[in-house]
C-alpha cells in the first residue's frame, strides 16, 4: 500500500490503478465543486510520470460519495474499454460491507427490485416494473454477525444502480447505519454511512491475471467497532 498526499494506493501498473475511495469524498466532479477522487488521481499520475496536460485516467465504475472502499481505474483507453467489456459480461465483481439497523428477516437472499432515480432531489426509489425509467436492481445478502439493534451484513451487487444496495435494504426494513437520505440514522446521529466497498475482484485488462483487492472498513470507528470484522473477512493479498 502506498499513500501519496491524500491518496492511497492499493496497486499500480502501466494499465490499471486500484486505490482507496474515502468516504464522503465525490467519485468525479459534481455541483457542490468539491475534490473529488477522479481528479486525485489524474493528478497523480500527470506529476509522477510528468505529463503535458491532464492525463488519461478512465473511470470504470463509481461509488456513493458517502461509501468508501475499493476502486480501480483504467490508465489507458483498452484497458478502460476492456473493463468495461468484463462489467457487462458480469466478469467485475463488487462485495459490500454494510452494518444495517435491525437484523433482516432472512439470514440470505437475493433482492430483486426496479429502482427510479429522482435526479432533481438525488434519491432513488422502489418502483413498479412497468414504470418508465424503471431500472431492474438485483444483489444477493448475506448476515454475517447480529448484536441488539443492528447487523453486519455482506453483499455482492449483480447490478450497479445507483443507491442500490441502500434503497434495497432500506426496502426489506433495515437501512443501512447512519443512512440520513433512506432512514437509517435512527440510532444515532453524525455518523459515516456504513456502507464499505471492501473486495473488488476482475480480470487484468491485459494479461488476464485474476486480481483480487481487499481493504477493511474503518474498524476502530462507530459502527464498525461493534462486530468482528476481520473474522469475516479474509485478507487476500492483491495479484499482479
Amino acid at each position: 500500500m502506498e499513500k501519496e498526499n491524500n491518496l492511497t494506493i492499493l496497486y499500480e501498473d502501466n494499465h490499471v490503478i486500484v486505490v482507496l475511495k474515502p468516504q464522503n469524498v465525490p467519485t468525479q466532479g459534481d455541483s457542490s465543486g468539491d475534490v473529488d477522487l477522479l481528479s486525485m488521481v489524474k493528478e497523480y499520475v500527470k506529476e509522477k510520470y510528468d505529463k503535458p496536460g491532464e492525463a488519461f485516467v478512465g473511470l470504470v465504475h463509481r461509488l456513493d460519495r458517502p461509501t468508501g472502499g475499493v476502486m480501480v481505474f483504467a490508465k489507458t483507453s483498452k484497458a478502460a474499454s476492456r473493463l468495461a467489456e468484463q462489467m457487462k459480461e458480469g466478469m467485475f465483481e463488487k462485495r459490500y460491507l454494510a452494518v444495517v439497523v435491525g437484523t433482516p428477516r432472512d439470514r440470505q437472499a437475493r433482492l430483486t427490485h426496479y429502482l427510479k432515480k429522482d435526479e432533481k432531489n438525488n434519491t432513488v426509489t422502489v418502483v413498479p416494473a412497468a414504470i418508465e425509467g424503471a431500472k431492474r436492481a438485483e444483489l444477493v445478502y448475506h448476515v454475517l454477525e447480529c448484536i441488539p439493534s443492528m447487523s453486519l451484513v455482506d453483499i455482492k451487487l449483480i447490478t450497479g444502480r445507483s443507491h442500490q444496495a441502500r434503497v434495497q435494504m432500506q426496502k426489506i426494513g433495515t437501512p443501512i447505519f447512519g443512512d440520513v437520505r433512506y432512514g437509517g440514522d435512527t440510532l444515532a446521529k453524525g455518523h459515516n454511512l456504513a456502507l464499505w466497498a471492501y473486495e473488488l475482484r476482475f480480470y487484468h485488462p491485459v494479461n488476464k491475471t485474476p486480481m483480487v483487492f481487499v481493504a477493511y472498513p474503518p474498524t476502530e470507528k462507530t459502527p464498525w467497532k461493534f462486530f468482528a470484522i476481520e473474522r469475516h473477512v479474509n485478507l487476500v493479498a492483491p495479484r499482479s
